[in-house]
């Protein structure tokens, strides 16, 4: 099983590897597959629960499916998603529950979406002996600041402050940090000038690694944002295996003799 210290070794040696997964079933698949890091994402809001923003996803959430994912896995390295106003607004109440995603699931780190109110807070984590995985660029708790999702460190103050931001994380002890939706060239000065690996999103393809939600790479959600790919189609075989189970049924086909059994004795009650 990979440690942050794994995966801080890898920044410019070798390409790191991070899905999202919400469930067991999922997790199990993609640690089997060697993926570096699963991030349980509170995007599991739109992916799993039906919001369209995160905002609605609890501590109480994140903590049920990491330690669902965290139960599933062997392989890979567990990082938990710390929910819109889980951190940040009180400083006992946040290391309280940052604290709970290792000390109770099993995570074994914990990724903040990261602003200049969070580099103290970052510092006092990893003191505390929670690692942090830092988040700059497109931010989804902030989407009614944003108005949307749109695209971030676009002009050169805004992108001087993702990289001051980047260097103050680092300083106060992150491992890694993602870089959501922002220019590739502004991703590159990013990783050049810092020593954790940064891990893309719609950042071009100079980061230390990548990460995708994982309904999108599988190609099981309806739409998907342009900077990622579908490497599958599951989507579409779930739509043929559960249309041949309804017609089965109806048709009386499903089930067969072989699908259930008998009880001789029983007989005598008929």
């Amino acid at each position: 099983m990979p440690t942050v210290r794994d995966v801080r070794a890898k920044a410019g040696e070798e390409p790191i590897t991070m899905l999202t997964a919400y469930d067991a079933p999922t997790a199990a698949i993609v640690d089997e597959a060697g993926v570096d890091i699963i991030l349980v994402g509170d995007s599991l809001g739109n992916t799993s629960m039906g919001h369209e923003t995160t905002l609605p996803v609890t501590v109480d959430d994140m903590a049920r499916h990491t330690g669902a994912v965290a139960r599933a896995t062997e392989k890979s390295l567990i990082v938990a998603d710390m929910p819109f106003l889980s951190i940040g607004v009180d400083e006992s109440a946040s290391l309280e529950n940052a604290g709970r995603m290792l000390k109770e699931e099993d995570a074994h780190a914990v990724k903040l979406e990261c602003g200049p109110h969070t580099v103290d807070l970052t510092e006092k984590l990893v003191q505390l002996g929670i690692p942090v995985m830092a988040h700059l660029g497109l931010t989804p708790q902030h989407v009614n600041q944003y108005g949307g999702y749109p695209r971030q460190g676009t002009d050169p103050e805004a992108a001087e402050r993702i990289l001051e931001l980047a260097e103050a994380h680092e300083e106060a002890g992150a491992f890694s940090l993602v870089l959501e939706h922002v220019p590739s060239n502004l991703a590159a000065e990013v990783t050049d000038a810092i020593d954790i690996p940064t891990i893309g999103i719609g950042a071009g393809p100079d980061c230390d690694g990548q990460v995708l939600v994982v309904d999108d790479a599988i190609g099981l959600s309806e739409w998907t944002p342009s900077f990622s790919k579908q490497f599958g189609n599951v989507r579409a075989e779930m739509e043929s295996a559960i249309g041949a189970y309804v017609s089965a049924v109806e048709s009386g086909e499903f089930p067969a003799e072989e699908h259930g059994h008998e009880e001789t004795d029983l007989e005598e009650l008929y």
